[in-house]
């Protein structure tokens, strides 16, 4: 990541600082629960790409910066509601914002920074944008609910679960690019190009982070190992597990996707299951056909330091930990 943080680092700084000026509020709880979880960590992937793909069309304007606090706006406010949703405790190694100060206010808090963030994307004056953020927004809500509807489901397939993916995680990465495109001003084949950039970079962060549930440690991840099968989510380790294992396997899996409390002897139960089928192997060779795929659709970019820092994110997605 040393490559985008040298080129886009200070902006990277400006997006934090105009993140804290749009949380002023006479509400003091809003301003204290969103800077809680924008100095809890995080790459800052999404607004990167945003920025990256700006630079990479030639834009050298500051509206970059803005749309990027939009971004980061959305994505923590996804994160709000995630928390709620999943029951979770710890975010980026913290404590979530649900264990400190309760569902309610991390669900009202996370509608006031979708809120906020449309009328971040109007005072950037772009129709273009305001359409490409508003589309994300609504179908990473539809993400959402497909994966509450998945939840539990041990027949789910691949298909239907990369479909929840695309829609909960990828598309706003994709949503990203493409911004950074608009404001470079280019073609419809390159906007479409970095838009595809962004959802295959998506994808394979998304299955990356489905592996590391069953593989780091909590301190590398920042959250709870085995949080996702507690919470019944067919991920792509387990759904590959699945199709291979033994009926009496299935079953065993089928009862502790169903349990109400999940003891560590059910996750080491099934987490041998699925490093026994090779499920942490198959869901990394799929992201690494995703990063492939993302890589290809650079090509028709000339080569440039802000190509080489987006191809240096890509294969970030790859190796990190958390």
């Amino acid at each position: 990541m040393q490559t985008v943080y040298n080129l886009i680092g200070e902006d990277l700084k400006v997006v934090e600082q105009k993140f804290i000026k749009y949380l002023e509020s006479d509400t003091p709880l809003i301003r204290r629960v969103g800077e809680y979880v924008l100095s809890s960590g995080g790459k800052r992937v999404r607004p990167a790409l945003l920025l990256l793909a700006a630079k990479l069309c030639n834009y050298n304007g500051d509206k970059g910066v803005t749309i990027g606090s939009v971004i980061e706006f959305i994505h923590t406010a996804t994160l709000l509601h995630d928390d709620v949703v999943d029951s979770a405790t710890l975010r980026r190694g913290l404590a979530s914002a649900n264990t400190l100060w309760g569902n309610e206010a991390s669900v009202l808090i996370g509608d006031y920074l979708f809120s906020k963030s449309f009328s971040m994307m109007v005072e950037v004056g772009s129709m273009d944008i305001l359409r490409i953020l508003s589309g994300a927004t609504t179908l990473i809500t539809e993400g959402e609910v497909m994966q509450l509807l998945c939840t539990g489901d041990v027949e789910l397939t691949e298909e239907r679960y990369l479909s929840v993916v695309r829609a909960k995680t990828a598309i706003l990465m994709a949503a990203a690019c493409e911004s950074g495109a608009v404001l470079g001003g280019v073609s419809e084949a390159e906007q479409q190009a970095l838009s595809d950039f962004g959802m295959e970079l998506g994808m394979a962060f998304q299955l990356m982070d489905d592996s590391l549930d069953y593989v780091a440690t909590e301190e590398e991840f920042g959250k709870s190992i085995g949080h996702d099968l507690e919470e019944g989510k067919m991920t792509l380790p387990l759904i590959h597990a699945l199709r291979q294992c033994s009926k009496e396997e299935h079953a065993l899996i089928t009862t502790v996707v169903e349990k109400e409390d999940m003891t560590p002897e059910d996750f080491k139960a099934v987490s041998d299951l699925v490093n026994r089928y090779g499920g942490i192997e198959y869901t990394v060779t799929c992201a690494q056909r995703y990063i492939d795929n993302c890589r290809a659709h650079l090509d028709m970019f000339k080569s440039c330091p802000a190509k080489d820092a987006l191809l240096e994110l890509a294969d970030y997605i790859l190796v990190r930990n958390r």
